[in-house]
């Protein structure tokens, strides 16, 4: 299996450049009324900021009124930073003041038509939280979600089938690659430069007509931004807020949606460590927009009610089949593994607690060279997962292509796909402050609920995998159902 990747020329580079500085002001076209934001992908309800629930949520009869709420207590949470505030304060005015404006002025009739199939949509998965399989076609030919892995399997299924037969994603066409439409496809950021191929040669999701779509798709890649663009002697990361800034105005000019919704149907997607930082510039992106993220830090306000995590994959050849498998739970002699690099606030103390401690538990900060990566994962019950400089990490993955067990230890992250994957099923979760216990936390864990959660991450696979041409259920669709899920979140009044 060879992944698709563009290729692109410096011709184009050059081309990108002059397009992406023209200088270019917005028109004020009408925007959004308002829209709400939920806590949970499943819950209708206005509330602030919290992590996906434990259970689906129904969305409660008043979530279709026609009369929005206040936008103050249902949309911006209150920060104690005065620099956030007076941003926050500043949409606030915005949203009033737009608000305002399109009192008495004739309906968008389009925009109420997409919003119309997204209430049914709403409707139909609240029966399935209520009547569960009972109320399901059961006759997918490839896959049918069931169980423990997941949070409702009935209601995610109902789901995927929508999305598969509603959703609609418009790519905008403006900006030249490598800085647009481009991405890396190979290493740590593999997958901004892939879901940015397949999302653009898509034919079930993708649409051409901008007036059909639920959501538009922002296609800049900021690794490329920062490969071509950053000077590492002068470090002016003004050079994010010139590019992403430039294009959000061409985009707000040349069409209306993103004014018709203050960017809340917007989409961008970045696996770059700087990914969130490449938002601010844009308070709109960074506030109201959908961000799937894989340096999803609740810390750095990442916002589960509309932002989206997906995983990390340190893509290292065009074939992944190579670093997939493993042995027998019974076969594998090493307890728990890990190699990776002396960095972040986490791996200090996973090194001061277990390198050269005991044999069990094999930590590594430079693997010998007699010694295999992925055959050391392969080999191992428990293969850890500790955040380095940023929360995501490619090992929860790498974990999971194994067959082991991950052991996430982080703070902060919010873990990929988990409004429908119970990472309880098939990972163990442990705090910085119960490392020292490591050890006695894994021994305690029988043998028959190492083989139950073994046997969960073998199913769970499918969800991890990349794909070209991308398969049902597969990280490229996993990507694009949690954005479904976010563009749910939302009510646009036209």
């Amino acid at each position: 299996m060879r992944l698709f990747c563009r290729t692109v020329s410096y011709v184009t580079l050059f081309a990108s450049l002059a397009a992406v500085f023209v200088a270019v002001t917005t028109n004020g076209s009408k925007r959004l009324s308002f829209f709400s934001l939920p806590s949970s992908p499943w819950t209708w309800t206005p509330t602030i900021a919290t992590p996906p629930s434990s259970s689906f949520s129904l969305p409660p009869s008043s979530a279709n009124q026609s009369s929005p709420p206040n936008p103050k207590s249902a949309l911006y949470p209150h920060f104690s930073n005065p620099k956030m505030q007076k941003v926050v304060d500043g949409l606030i005015k915005d949203l009033d003041a737009e608000s305002l404006k399109r009192r008495g002025k004739p309906r968008d009739e389009k925009m109420e038509k997409i919003e119309a199939s997204l209430a049914r949509a709403r409707a139909l998965i609240r029966e399935a939280t209520v009547n569960g399989s009972q109320q399901l076609p059961l006759h997918d030919a490839d896959y049918i979600p069931q169980g423990e892995i997941y949070r409702s399997p009935s209601v995610f299924h109902r789901s995927y089938q929508l999305m598969e037969s509603l959703f609609r994603i418009f790519v905008y066409e403006e900006g030249e690659p490598p800085l647009f439409h481009y991405g890396p496809c190979r290493d740590i950021y593999s997958l901004e430069g892939i879901f940015l191929g397949l999302i653009e040669k898509n034919t079930r999701f993708r649409t051409y007509n901008p007036d059909e779509a639920h959501v538009y798709f922002l296609p800049f890649s900021v690794v490329k931004i920062l490969e071509h663009l950053f000077d590492p002697i002068s470090r002016d990361k003004a050079v994010l807020e010139r590019v992403i800034g430039d294009y959000v105005r061409i985009v707000s000019t040349k069409y209306p949606y993103w004014n018709r919704s203050l960017g809340a149907d917007h989409l961008t997607l970045s696996c770059h460590d700087w990914g969130p930082r490449a938002t601010w510039y844009v308070h709109q992106l960074y506030f109201t927009s959908i961000r799937a993220l894989c340096n999803a830090n609740t810390s750095e306000f990442f916002n589960p009610r509309k932002d989206v995590s997906f995983p990390e994959i340190n893509l290292q050849t065009g074939d992944i089949a190579i670093v997939t498998g493993g042995l027998s739970p019974s076969n594998r002699t090493i307890l728990a593994f890990f190699a990776g690099g002396y960095h972040g606030r986490i791996r200090p103390a996973l090194f001061q607690h277990w390198k050269n401690k005991d044999s069990d538990i094999q930590v590594y900060e430079k693997l010998p060279g007699n010694l295999s990566y992925h055959e050391m994962m392969k080999k191992s019950k428990y293969c850890l997962c500790p955040s380095g400089h940023e929360v995501a990490s490619p090992r929860i993955v790498e974990a999971i292509y194994a067959e082991c067990v991950p052991v996430v230890i982080s703070q902060d992250y919010i873990l990929p796909f988990s409004d429908v994957l119970d990472w309880n099923s098939f990972s163990i979760q442990v705090s910085v402050s119960e490392l020292p216990n490591l050890k006695k936390i894994l021994m305690a864990i029988s043998e028959g609920k190492h083989r139950k959660l073994h046997e969960a991450v073998k199913q769970v696979l499918r969800h991890f995998m990349i794909n070209d041409p991308p398969k049902r259920y597969d990280v490229f669709h996993m990507i694009i159902h949690s954005i479904w899920l976010r563009r749910l979140n939302v009510k646009i009044y036209g």
